[in-house]
């Protein structure tokens, strides 16, 4: 890699390292920008099929994406120029946060300032862009050895990648040797409230499992699109989960006879490229407002006064008989699904998601927006998958590899 030295303020001789592709994982595909390097978390042909401002900006949220390099540096700058969500009439939304891993272990948490504002108005959907300067994410008192170092980006902010600074040369980390876990999911998976951006539920899993994660977690966006299902098939990976459920009924997007040929051609798309790949079907979590209401969710704006954010079931239950869609519904669907395609398909498993996250659970950790859970929740989730997926008799566990 080329280096550069930068006269910077201070007493550290900065070396500067392009950022460039071979020093990220978690992302399908990186843009060129006007300050620098963009993730993705879908590639460009998915993107253009989308069309709906929700899915273009969360896949830009670079879940589970981290810088990954090997130096002897003792600090390290990182410039970053971030698009920070924020709701008309709502408290701020927090900052994201930065995860810094020596050698895998949590070494240093961080923030930056600055950036632009996406400024969305939940009444009519209507949003804007206020821009912002290029802010700094710094991390001192570093082990002086040769280490490899991890720099999560924050689940929650689109990031832009501007600059690397470190008072050593860096260069690539060699491939890592750990089973590769490709996961989609809603906003849940994505991270929603957790702590930061290795404490997301899917972050903690592939932690605990050994995993090298890829994070497809879409907030709001885990709606069965074909072009999903061909990302999820064209990536390499060594074990895949999808968990389907609570998007579908929050959008109210499709009703039972869609949805069953739906989640067929979403499996069938993805065994196109892992025929014989674990493939794990994971259904949504207990959340009381859906249990046995369907769609669409709508902002609770009566919590507004008390500084929150909250949601409610707008759906109707007298037109479950008529196709409409609760979460109920989905798992049992889900369950014959799988109990159906199984009988040729030994690789495909089902986890009931009230596994992870069940009524004893909503009595001691209720959901704080009836919706997403927060960050000890994430932990919990996160543990009990691992146990679950990963574990002995998992079909996850390293045996059955």
């Amino acid at each position: 890699m080329n280096h550069q030295h930068d006269a910077a303020p201070g007493a550290t001789d900065w070396i500067t390292t392009p950022v460039t592709a071979e020093l990220l994982r978690g992302a399908l595909e990186v843009e060129r920008t006007e300050h620098g390097l963009l993730p993705h978390r879908l590639p460009a042909r998915a993107r253009a099929q989308g069309a709906d401002g929700q899915l273009a900006m969360v896949e830009a949220q670079p879940s589970g994406v981290r810088l990954v390099f090997r130096t002897r540096a003792t600090a390290i700058e990182l410039d970053t120029l971030r698009t920070k969500n924020a709701y008309e009439g709502a408290p701020p939304r927090p900052d994201g946060v930065y995860d810094l891993l020596v050698d895998g272990r949590l070494a240093g948490r961080a923030g930056t300032t600055g950036g632009n504002v996406l400024m969305i108005d939940m009444t009519t959907g209507s949003a804007e862009t206020r821009p912002g300067p290029v802010g700094t994410v710094r991390f001192t008192d570093l082990p002086e050895r040769v280490k490899d170092v991890e720099i999560w980006l924050p689940y929650n902010e689109i990031t832009e990648l501007v600059a690397l600074r470190t008072d050593a040369p860096v260069e690539a980390a060699p491939p890592g040797q750990r089973r590769v876990w490709l996961h989609h999911g809603s906003s849940i998976s994505h991270g929603s409230d957790a702590e930061s951006p290795t404490m997301t539920w899917p972050a903690l899993a592939a932690s605990l499992g050994d995993a090298e994660l890829i994070n497809l977690g879409f907030g709001g966006s885990a709606l069965l699109d074909p072009f999903t299902a061909r990302a999820l098939r064209d990536t390499p990976a060594d074990l895949i989960s999808v968990k389907i459920g609570i998007n579908l009924v929050n959008t109210d997007l499709m009703r039972l006879r869609a949805f069953i040929p739906a989640v067929h051609g979403f499996l069938d798309t993805i065994r196109e490229g892992h025929p014989t790949t674990p493939l794990l079907v994971v259904s949504p979590i207990l959340c009381p407002i859906h249990e046995d209401t369907p769609g669409p969710t709508a902002p609770d704006f009566s919590k507004l006064s008390e500084g929150r954010l909250a949601f409610r079931a707008a759906g109707d239950p007298a037109e479950i008989v008529a196709g409409k869609l609760t979460l109920g519904v989905i798992r049992e669907e889900l369950s014959r699904i799988v109990k159906q395609r199984a009988a040729d398909d030994p690789r495909l498993h089902y986890l009931d998601g009230r596994e992870l996250y069940g009524e004893a659970d909503f009595a001691e950790l209720p959901l704080p927006d009836q919706l997403h859970p927060d960050a000890a929740t994430h932990r919990r989730i996160g543990e009990r998958f691992a146990a679950l997926a990963f574990g002995a008799g998992g079909p996850f566990a390293a045996q059955r590899a």
